[in-house]
């Protein structure tokens, strides 16, 4: 009785022990996944940002021009 006992705590340690792996490694995923999508998001802000910088320039030059 006592094989079968320490056989069957055995198998739940090793369960619990991938189930805390899975989840680490799914925090990870998610991890970088929110990195990569943080970085997209200021990328395309720097984009806008750029491109408003350009049209406020282009207006500036029109403006100027017409002096």
């Amino acid at each position: 009785m006592a094989d079968s006992s320490q056989s069957l705590s055995y198998q739940i340690g090793e369960a619990k022990g991938q189930a805390q792996e899975k989840a680490s490694n799914l925090m990870d995923k998610a991890s970088d996944a929110a990195q990569s999508t943080k970085e997209s998001i200021q990328e395309a802000g720097q984009q806008i940002q750029a491109k408003a910088q350009g049209a406020v320039d282009a207006v500036k030059d029109a403006i100027d021009t017409k002096k």
